[in-house]
């Protein structure tokens, strides 16, 4: 169920679950387990009555899938079959009401609707949640999850199981929801539902023949999909007499409302003017008006009344497999405006992690954790399209860890053991016993005839093989540790390029394992780039550094002096490049006379421009950080 509550609501609508207990005063009411959102009661004219449906007549259900499976055009054909919204050519996307949503043509936030279906008799209240496919926006899926009983778990009938599908099936089993699963694209001309059904079978243990076949495109078969939700979906189990208990599991900042929250609604009722309190915060809020999208707001009206206490709490489980990013803004006269604009985007995203910083370089500053290169890309440019806010992002590492040598230092970091999410604070190498990366399990789905490129890929990348299945004759499964660092910024974008697309990944947390690693600085005509610090692994160093170096030379403008770009550890420089300088020609006008006075006029120029050069500011465009990090070729 969702709802939305008013301005001061922001400190725990930023975090995931919590429950609210409301005050004994009510009015208009919402039951459990219906979907519904909090707003102003004058949006939209016409309220639903909710009290015409029982909890038996109620269905939560998410649709999950891996990439451009059809997630998104299987929920426009069930808004236009519930008669939810009308059927027109432009129904494309619906849900994903995002600008980077519609720019990029993918799924970046899950989405809610609820729908109204009349089936053997009756009429049923199905809320609906579209969530992402990509695997850097999982913690989209795992806490859409939570609010439901079911999932519609969508295949594509010419590409078959990929990695995440693997991955959200697993988060669906864990939570304990019924799977329905769906092949769709069966209109394509090399679709073959029937080995995609054995694939399904084999990895899923979910018998083939209860697979439902469908064309999300042109709507063949798509009402089955509706029947399969009520007969196999169970409605949920809430209780209408019981203290209030909700989760929030997706809130927004609206700038004339304040928070809205979507929740799903456990126990107890929900009325406009509650007073209902954080689990977390102990805060108490107001509710201003309770509603259900329909796919648009649209507010209720439902009195009941109601006896609460309630001291229960629960929260989701945090992702350790971030990797964090300092975030700057260009100019420190912007760090308030900055400051306001993440943490209403971070009430919207609640997997990004902020963390105060500061730079000598770049001044006051957050250290943002993002679940991959996609996600900090998104991010930002919800940034720049939502609040006009521009930064400057630094080069992205993974968590490490040191564990200290002497009891000085345990003295005066409080631990033995510390974190480390700065390379720019990475310990020297005389203070530490050994350094800890952190690893992931990752999966990778592909073709057959692609396998022996990516087994060299993930060795390239320090992997160590644990598990190889075939699903069928055309497809291999295979598992490996891989240190996060060597997959968070370009693998993904390898795998595909070597797979010609085809190849799937998806990865786990496993821990962490100890690593001889080292801080590599980079520099500009000597100065240090705190942007561009990074720690890598000792035997990849000249590598990393020579690659850095010559991607950042073709991303940095001329100037009319020279810049040197170098690699270094510590004093040792270990991989240089050079950008050319401007030069303007000094003899033009010389059509003749002696060569010494051509010589002055070249040594004057010269020590023009070593002048220039020790006073002149190299200014790095603000794309050249991502651009560095994505043209990396395999390492």
């Amino acid at each position: 169920m969702w709802a939305l509550a008013g301005r001061a609501l922001a400190p725990w609508a930023a975090g995931a679950a919590r429950l609210l207990p409301p005050c004994p005063r009510h009015a208009g009411v919402l039951e459990p387990g219906v979907a519904c959102r909090l707003f102003s009661a004058a949006e939209l004219k016409e309220k639903p009555d909710m009290s015409r449906f029982p909890v038996e007549d109620i269905r939560n259900f998410s649709i999950i899938a891996h990439v451009d499976h059809g997630k998104s055009t299987l929920a426009d054909r069930l808004l236009e079959l519930t008669g939810t919204i009308d059927k027109t050519q432009k129904n494309k996307q619906v849900l994903d009401k995002l600008q980077v949503e519609r720019e990029r043509g993918i799924t970046v936030k899950a989405q809610t609707a609820s729908l109204f279906y009349s089936f053997g008799g009756k009429q049923y209240l199905l809320n609906l949640i579209d969530t992402p496919g990509h695997v850097d926006f999982s913690y989209e899926v795992s806490r859409s999850l939570s609010a439901c009983q079911g999932v519609l778990l969508v295949v594509d009938a010419n590409e078959g199981i990929q990695a995440q599908t693997v991955a959200n099936f697993f988060l669906a089993f864990e939570a304990q929801l019924s799977v329905i699963p769906v092949i769709n694209k069966i209109d394509l001309k090399n679709a073959d539902p029937e080995r995609v059904g054995k694939q399904i079978e084999k990895v899923f243990d979910i018998p083939s023949e209860e697979c439902i076949k469908i064309s999300a495109k042109l709507g063949t078969n798509v009402d089955s999909v509706l029947q399969a939700v009520i007969e196999r979906i169970p409605p949920p189990k809430v209780h209408r007499a019981n203290p209030l208990k909700a989760l929030v599991f997706d809130s927004t900042f609206d700038q004339y409302r304040g928070v809205v929250a979507s929740i799903a609604l456990f126990d107890g009722m929900l009325s406009k003017g509650d007073k209902i309190v954080s689990a977390h915060t102990k805060k108490t809020y107001e509710v201003n008006q309770v509603g259900i999208l329909n796919p648009n707001e649209q507010p209720t009206h439902k009195l009941r009344s109601l006896q609460p206490t309630c001291n229960c709490v629960c929260y989701y489980e945090s992702d350790l497999f971030m990797w964090k990013s300092g975030v700057y803004p260009i100019d420190q006269s912007e760090y308030n405006n900055l400051k306001s604009a993440i943490e209403k985007l971070t009430l919207n995203d609640s997997s990004v992690t902020v963390h105060r910083d500061s730079s000598l370089a770049l001044g006051a500053g957050w250290r943002l954790g993002f679940l991959g290169l996609l996600h900090m890309e998104v991010f930002n440019q919800r940034l720049e399209q939502e609040y006009n806010a521009s930064v400057i992002l630094t080069t992205p590492t993974v968590p490490y860890k040191a564990v200290l040598s002497s009891a000085k230092l345990i003295k005066e970091y409080k631990e033995k053991e510390i974190t480390i999410i700065n390379p720019a604070q990475f310990p020297d190498k005389s203070k530490v016993t050994e350094y800890l990366e952190p690893v992931v399990l990752g999966t990778v789905i592909t073709p057959t005839e692609y396998t022996g490129k990516i087994m060299e890929l993930c060795q390239a990348r320090r992997a160590i093989q644990k598990n190889m299945t075939f699903i069928d004759e055309n497809r291999v499964m295979l598992k490996y540790l891989f240190p996060l660092n060597e997959i968070v910024v370009d693998f993904y974008d390898s795998l595909k390029s070597l797979s010609s697309g085809y190849a799937s990944f998806d990865y786990e947390d496993a821990g962490y394992q100890t690593a001889d690693l080292i801080k590599m600085d980079i520099l500009l005509n000597g100065n240090i780039v705190e942007e561009l610090v990074t720690v890598v692994h000792r035997e990849k160093a000249y590598t990393v550094g020579k690659s850095i170096c010559e991607r950042l030379k073709d991303s940095l403008p001329r100037q009319l002096f020279e810049i040197a770009v170098q690699a270094a550890i510590g004093s040792k420089v270990i991989a240089r490049e050079t950008v050319k300088a401007y030069r303007k020609n000094v003899l033009a006008k010389c059509y003749g006379g002696d060569i010494t006075r051509k010589m002055k006029l070249l040594k004057r120029q010269a020590e023009g421009k070593k002048k220039l050069r020790k006073i002149g500011n190299i200014e790095i465009p603000k794309n050249a950080f991502i651009k560095v990090l994505k043209t990396q070729p395999n390492k």
